[in-house]
């Protein structure tokens, strides 16, 4: 069977339900990162708050505190990137076991898609695994080049190099930190991926909810409403 062969076996729900995964995975990416400054993203407001830290790291004695957090940051990619590594090895041996899945999704939808189509479903969840663990693998190496340059950052802060050293670091943090997030949301989104296996309509309902709650976090939590206003005064 052909490709193109292959493809006419979606339906034209299965395409819209695609297209609205790949547009909410990119679209949410494109409007966290570029958001207006005058709504400003919570990704946005944590870069701020690196550039503060790093201009805190110049006069801080001893900086054993800030090595630790970079340290913490670290395992945190670490153990995402052997997480998305699992779910790549469990992706491929479901495409071996793809009769099975089909009989499980069969026993789900009481439809029963050719072998095929759930074989091109599964490609799509480890595509964003893939990606998701590329993302994790640079963001992991460059927290340890983040690392590097702030140990080379002189301890004397009135020295001329302290401060724009520094500056280095954090703008390596804050690329650090869009590669982690970049590869959550692929989670995110292969996670919603994986509705397809019940059918196009789970997929769009898994790919809106997924979208609502990502755009929620960013724009809409408590967490950024405490960045941009403090803490609120405890009621009594």
């Amino acid at each position: 069977m052909e490709w193109i062969e292959r493809l006419q076996l979606f339906t034209l729900l299965d395409a819209a339900g695609f297209a609205l995964l790949i547009v909410s995975w990119l679209g949410a990416t494109w409007a966290v990162e570029h958001a207006p400054k005058t709504r400003p993203s919570m990704s946005q407001l944590m870069a701020d708050v690196r550039r503060e830290w790093m201009v805190q790291f110049v006069t801080r004695q001893p900086r054993i505190y800030d090595g630790q957090i970079i340290a913490s940051l670290r395992q945190g990619t670490a153990f995402f990137a052997s997480a998305s590594m699992i779910a790549i090895g469990g992706g491929f041996a479901l495409l071996g076991n793809a009769e099975r899945l089909r009989g499980v999704a069969q026993d789900l939808t009481l439809e029963s898609d050719p072998v095929i189509l759930l074989e091109i479903k599964l490609l799509v969840i480890l595509l964003f695994a893939a990606n998701a663990f590329l993302k994790f693998v640079w963001s992991h190496r460059l927290f340890g080049y983040c690392s590097v340059l702030m140990s080379a950052v002189p301890n004397d802060p009135e020295d001329a190099k302290a401060m724009p050293m520094a500056m280095q670091a954090a703008e390596i943090n804050i690329t650090a930190a869009r590669g982690y997030n970049r590869g959550l949301r692929s989670v995110y989104f292969g996670i919603a991926a994986s509705a397809w296996l019940l059918g196009a309509g789970p997929l769009i309902i898994a790919s809106l909810v997924t979208l609502s709650v990502v755009l929620r976090r960013e724009f809409a939590s408590h967490s950024r409403h405490v960045l941009l206003h403090g803490v609120p005064p405890a009621k009594t």
